[in-house]
């Protein structure tokens, strides 16, 4: 099996899947079950400064989404920090640090936005032995009020600074989580590198409300008649997570800046892809919360398996993808696709028929015996067919061989004008 060993910012893990700083990490059961399951790391859930007590609600703390199977979408959440108290927290911190030397275990914060509240809390981390820290800028309902979470992480300066009181103060490793509840998520990236960051994580949970009763006419999850917005995270949100992650590794102002990535892993693949976009390892959530910490078993096998696969190391996986991330103005015009029906995999449905003519391009054609073929003269490759197509890999976008084509439509024209009967299509092939 390919080496997995990860060094993120000078943080050995004996693979990349680290837990978040979430319920699963909130204590030290919990904790010793996920290394005794096999993940690498953990960064513990959030701690806060010595003060006025965390109270988290006795009622339903999570709203969902779910599929057409309720398979998990989308978790919100509406939960505090931890609500344990700190020494109780440092001291099984130390206790699991002792234990499990070889595994990362890191400690996320969020305290105050001054720099006495930092020092402070900074002191009683190291004194646990702890890897490094996690800077919690990105909480999006828990107290703003007190000048915490995304109230900070949405503001650059203020990044910066805390940064940079926090690697003035302490010898640890500093991992600066961001807020997804932004505009540009390039700048408070580049704040926390201006800070001393030693690396970003990314995406925190994004501000939602998922549902509302229609009988009580509150937020879902409600509390007393009323409800709240929280953070939304779990599957949904990972086409936004890939996307910031990207920028920030293709940004020229924190190339070379380590990336921990985070929303919606699920599966080995899931962390493959983040990392192909730059990041360093990922941390994961709302999949064990669904299905418990031995998925980080398959998680294992299926990243190792894909590395022997490719020949290639874990770091050569790292960042791969991101040199092909470009903006939309660069792609190249002049490629041309067209769909392909694989008649002995149709199942004669007709749901591309039905997007296809009601709202694409009317490239699809139905005969009175529900045969449906592509017209190429119309198609002009969205890939709607593909993606509403219930048989995977019954449709696919077949690339046209070189020739002249009509710039205002892609269309072939001259030697390519008849694709249909094309002898390098491969429908034509099999026709033959």
């Amino acid at each position: 099996m390919a080496d997995l060993t990860s060094d993120f910012i000078g943080i050995k893990s004996p693979n990349p899947f680290w837990l978040a700083s979430a319920p699963p990490t909130d204590k030290e059961y919990n904790v010793r079950r996920a290394f005794a399951a096999g993940w690498g790391g953990v960064v513990w859930k959030t701690l806060g400064s010595e003060g006025p007590p965390i109270v988290n609600v006795n009622g339903p703390r999570y709203g969902a989404i779910w599929g057409a199977d309720r398979r998990l979408l989308g978790l919100n959440n509406i939960e505090l920090i931890t609500d344990r108290p700190l020494e109780v927290n440092l001291r099984e911190i130390k206790s699991v640090k002792r234990d499990y030397k070889d595994r990362a275990l890191v400690v996320s914060l969020m305290v105050p936005c001054d720099e006495e509240s930092w020092k402070a809390i900074l002191r009683h981390v190291e004194d646990t032995e702890a890897d490094g820290v996690e800077l919690n800028f990105g909480c999006p309902h828990g107290m703003a009020e007190r000048g915490m979470g995304s109230a900070v992480g949405q503001v650059p300066e203020y990044i910066e600074m805390v940064t940079r009181w926090v690697k003035q103060n302490s010898r640890m490793p500093c991992i600066v989580k961001l807020t997804p509840n932004i505009s540009d998520i390039r700048r408070p990236a580049e704040a926390a590198k201006r800070g001393g960051a030693d690396a970003v994580s990314l995406i925190n949970t994004i501000n939602s409300i998922t549902g509302v009763n229609l009988d009580d006419f509150s937020p879902e999850p409600m509390i007393d008649g009323k409800g709240t917005h929280g953070g939304y995270c779990g599957p949904a949100v990972k086409p936004i997570a890939l996307n910031m992650v990207a920028e920030i590794a293709r940004n020229p102002a924190t190339h070379g800046l380590p990336i921990s990535g985070i929303g919606g892993v699920t599966t080995w693949r899931d962390a493959a892809e983040f990392m192909a976009l730059g990041a360093g390892n990922v941390q994961v959530c709302t999949a064990v919360m669904t299905y418990g910490f031995k998925i980080v078993q398959e998680m294992i096998s299926g990243l190792s398996q894909y590395l022997d696969d490719k020949e290639i190391g874990l770091n050569d996986l790292i960042g791969r993808a991101v040199p092909n991330v470009t903006d939309w103005q660069y792609l190249n015009l002049n490629y041309v696709t067209k769909a392909q029906i694989d008649q002995d995999s149709c199942i004669k449905c007709g749901r591309c028929y039905a997007a296809c003519e009601d709202t694409s391009h009317q490239a699809i054609a139905m005969s009175p015996d529900r045969v449906f073929s592509v017209k190429d003269e119309d198609c002009v490759a969205c890939n709607l067919c593909v993606n509403v197509c219930p048989v995977d890999n019954c449709i696919t976008m077949v690339k046209l061989p070189k020739g002249k084509v009509d710039p205002r439509t892609g269309t072939p024209v001259g030697d390519y004008a008849n694709w249909t009967t094309h002898p390098n299509n491969p429908s034509a092939q099999a026709a033959e």
